[in-house]
């Protein structure tokens, strides 16, 4: 009694705190199963967004660069720097996108240029189509033309090296059975082409643009100049499958001074939208919302909310531009501010394998703790109930000693195991038990001897 006494007093200040043996045990296990999943996370997570991307805009005087300078206001406003690399037109935009090493991110493309099969090899994936652009067969008005077969012998603009208007031009010329030696071909366009057909210099130009471009509603008021009705239009537009007939109304352009004079009938590719396939998701939505607000509204062409749109692309749509075009925004995107949405979904990936993980362990490992605290108090129990029973099969007098020592024994280590202050009831409840143990042995010894026979 004494001993086990004289240690009581420090062992059960032990029960103040957890085993560290126990934590150790029991929480060294379940940390790395949570950095397992952080880890495992952390390979599905994207990286934050870069602030800065770059697009290749097209020609300084054209529609393209006028868009795009829109495009880079609507995303500064976001707190993304969009970087414009003007060049020759879509075939060269088209060219910089394949080109790896270029630096562009995306890029407006006119349609016809595309092929399906290639821009797959090539990873790049569309965010949808903008707006309809017209083919404009502008020509002196000596020139009568209904038909591109009636340009033959003429000087005639088809674009310059690098635009998509002189791949185009040459198509629809190939079709109608000319080639370079049917028709005097200068390779201008834009500005420059406008300027040489208003000054004599050509007798017809081929432009694929908005109408928006500087130099199309000049042209379009030029007494001089006459832009051909496509009496063939939708002949175009079965053979052409990129193509679309749209029409020019009568007094479009000017309602005072009747321009143009009649209803012009024109064929139209698409254009498009086009971006590297590993564009990052966030910025493939940016420039989602700054396509719908400025090509959303009406034109000439078409009517309020058409574009932008999923349908007649001649790539496949971007995964992201096809949530947003069945569903809109990203709810985050919606409720939150943009950086703190961008956070949130970064967090959420990370999170959501580790709370799958961390609810588990939650449930599991009180009922591990509690099972591996009362194993230590069970041991002891074990420990009395063999005494117990010796105390009754194998009694004698001479053994007195050992008993009480085994007793003494076991009250120390009741006092000495390390058990949470929780648990502090059953160890006082063990050296009640054991009391009784003492009890009966005392008994056993007050007992006369019996004498043999």
């Amino acid at each position: 009694m004494g001993a086990a006494s004289a240690g009581s007093a420090a062992a059960w200040r032990r029960l103040r705190t957890l085993s560290l043996r126990d934590l150790l045990v029991l929480g060294l296990p379940a940390l790395l199963v949570l950095g397992a999943a952080f880890w495992t996370a952390s390979r599905f997570i994207q990286p934050a967004p870069p602030d800065a991307l770059t697009m290749a805009s097209g020609p300084e005087d054209g529609a393209y660069h006028l868009y795009a300078m829109r495009y880079r206001e609507i995303l500064a406003k976001k707190g993304f720097t969009l970087n414009l690399r003007p060049t020759a037109g879509s075939a060269r935009n088209l060219e910089l996108l394949r080109d790896e090493s270029s630096g562009v991110d995306v890029a407006l493309v006119q349609g016809g240029l595309l092929d399906a099969g290639q821009a797959k090899d090539d990873a790049l994936v569309s965010l949808g189509g903008l707006y309809h652009e017209p083919i404009w067969v502008f020509h002196r008005g000596d020139v009568r033309a209904g038909r591109l077969t009636e340009l033959r012998g003429r000087r005639v603009a088809i674009g310059g090296e690098g635009s998509g208007t002189r791949v185009l031009a040459l198509r629809l010329l190939e079709a109608n059975e000319l080639g370079a030696r049917d028709v005097v071909l200068r390779a201008i366009g834009g500005e420059a082409a406008a300027r040489a057909l208003m000054a004599g210099e050509i007798d017809a130009a081929i432009m694929v643009a908005a109408p928006e471009a500087a130099y199309i509603a000049p042209l379009l008021r030029d007494p001089a100049v006459r832009v051909m009705s496509f009496v063939q239009a939708d002949a175009y537009t079965r053979r052409f499958l990129f193509l679309s007939r749209v029409v020019l109304p009568r007094g479009a352009i000017d309602l005072v001074r009747d321009l143009p004079r009649r209803d012009t009938a024109l064929v139209a590719p698409t254009v498009q939208l086009i971006a590297r396939e590993s564009l990052h998701p966030t910025l493939q939505t940016l420039l989602l919302q700054a396509a719908a607000q400025v090509h959303g509204g009406s034109g000439l062409f078409h009517h309020a909310g058409e574009f932008p749109t999923a349908r007649g692309l001649e790539i496949e749509l971007s995964s992201e531009a096809r949530r947003f075009y069945e569903g809109g925004l990203p709810f985050l995107q919606r409720v939150l501010p943009l950086w703190l949405a961008i956070l949130v979904e970064r967090l959420w990936v990370m999170l959501l394998p580790v709370v799958a993980v961390a609810l588990p362990l939650a449930r599991i490992l009180p009922p591990l703790y509690h099972w591996r605290i009362r194993r230590r108090i069970l041991r002891l129990y074990a420990q009395l109930r063999m005494i117990e029973q010796d105390l009754r099969t194998d009694w004698r007098p001479d053994r007195a000693h050992e008993f009480e020592s085994r007793l003494d024994a076991l009250d120390i280590e009741a006092c000495t195991r390390p058990i949470p202050i929780a648990y502090a009831d059953q160890l006082y409840l063990l050296r009640q038990h054991i009391e009784v143990a003492r009890g009966t042995l005392s008994g056993l010894r007050a007992e006369p001897a019996v004498a043999p026979g």
